[in-house]
């Protein structure tokens, strides 16, 4: 019976729920049409109509040291980029297809690029692979929820043997596992109706891929979906768990507990617009300062993020995905030390904005000012050792106005005269008490 690890799984998740910050890339061969990556399902597009995307991609302005550049001035410390899709494509060199980017005009390994440029940047390597393929000929066609050719009879399974797939699908996961050096993080997608746990040979697979990457951390999509969270945080983990929660698009409410009401390690994976693959119609691109506070929150609720950036067909990360990044980076240049190493604090969140909390230093994120000096929700006077204006380091006053006798078991921070914030997007006061290491 399979015994689950806590020491373990505490040692390698160490470095994951510190940084807190990661990029996601989706890029490949659906990049070309442009109209996101599930364009062959949701456009039910027959493979002879897509193939001429293989034979027209050639990476021809990949540059996978740039992306990593991007990544880390933006302040993120890990990168996950898919080495293959739900379109099968692999931008690896598998000896196990010929529907690879060695194959294309590109006629190189995507792959190795790419992880020796995330390490030269000193970030941590992260690879997503699809457990869906609607190249091979062996995965479910007709009657399949979501592959393209659904709905044609003419693509009946009859003659499609699982256990093929499955063999197929662990071999790819083998070869990134041995030819890349170390990986830090396998990001699987995803599980769906019967098709989930040992549908993929989970056990297997797992024990494999703990044997050749042991420190390896993995999300729980072997199991569920962007929605479900899994067999910890059921408390009945399977030797296939997952190492983390992954919801997508959203936020959740309050941070994520198992059954047990023990805080849970989760990253929420978020588009910058509207699509992960690359889309040229789409420009509702989330604004930098909403960004900002969306990062903030996942860790003032004890998560990380992943935020997506979609290259084009030629390997560009957009223009906008380029600027927001930017703006990122400067906000993080500053401030920082109040995500990495952080989490959700043990005090109430205050109305004008979030908390995150790092031992004994409260890092107060500040949206709005408030009328008179600003209270700091669930710290006395007493406790403070100093209150500091993270971007600068410059000190701020414990106020003693009388405008807040009435509350003498709060502390008050002295923002001075000025109605206006230093930074309108989110400042931030680091505060160190003598609470210690919490």
């Amino acid at each position: 019976m399979y015994q689950f690890d806590r020491e373990s799984y505490q040692r390698r998740m160490t470095w994951y729920t510190h940084d807190r910050f990661g990029m996601f890339i989706h890029w490949g061969l659906y990049s070309i049409p442009a109209r996101g990556e599930w364009v062959r399902s949701t456009e039910q597009m027959p493979e002879s109509e897509y193939v001429k995307f293989f034979e027209e991609f050639d990476a021809a302005d990949y540059d996978p040291k740039s992306w990593a550049r991007a990544a880390k001035e933006a302040g993120m410390k890990y990168v996950v980029l898919t080495a293959k899709h739900h379109d099968g494509f692999c931008l690896f060199d598998s000896q196990y297809t010929d529907w690879k980017a060695t194959n294309t005009k590109a006629g190189r390994d995507l792959i190795r690029e790419y992880v020796d440029a995330v390490r030269a940047e000193g970030l941590r390597v992260g690879l997503y692979y699809s457990l869906l393929d609607w190249h091979h000929p062996d995965y479910p066609h007709f009657g399949d929820r979501i592959h393209p050719d659904r709905n044609r009879p003419e693509c009946g399974n009859e003659n499609r043997v699982w256990e093929r797939y499955l063999e197929y699908f662990h071999n790819q996961v083998r070869e990134l596992c041995t030819n890349y050096g170390r990986i830090d993080l396998l990001w699987f997608d995803f599980s769906y109706d019967d098709m989930r746990g040992e549908k993929w040979g989970a056990t297997k697979l797992m024990n494999m891929v703990r044997e050749l990457q042991p420190d390896v951390i993995i999300d729980n999509r072997l199991e569920v979906s962007g929605e479900g969270r899994g067999s910890l945080a059921e408390c009945r983990p399977t030797p296939y768990h997952g190492d983390f929660v992954s919801p997508e698009q959203m936020i959740p409410p309050e941070g994520i507990l198992d059954v047990e009401g023990n805080p849970m390690v989760w990253e929420a994976c978020v588009t910058m617009n509207g699509h992960w693959g690359f889309c040229g119609t789409d420009r509702l691109f989330k604004p930098a300062p909403m960004l900002i506070k969306k990062l903030v929150e996942c860790v003032s609720k004890g998560g990380n993020l992943l935020l997506n950036v979609g290259p084009d067909a030629r390997g560009n990360i957009p223009e906008e995905s380029m600027a927001i990044l930017g703006e990122i980076g400067r906000w993080m240049k500053k401030n920082h030390e109040s995500i990495y190493g952080c989490g959700r604090a043990d005090v109430e969140k205050p109305e004008f904005g979030r908390i995150t909390q790092n031992g004994d230093t409260y890092y107060f994120h500040i949206y709005e000012n408030t009328i008179g000096p600003i209270p700091l929700p669930g710290l006395r006077p007493e406790e403070i050792v100093s209150i500091r204006a993270l971007e600068n380091g410059y000190e701020i006053p414990v106020s003693t106005s009388w405008v807040h006798s009435d509350y003498p078991e709060l502390c008050f921070a002295d923002l001075g005269e000025d109605p206006v914030l230093p930074d309108p997007v989110d400042y931030v006061l680091a505060v160190r008490t003598k609470r210690g290491n919490c």
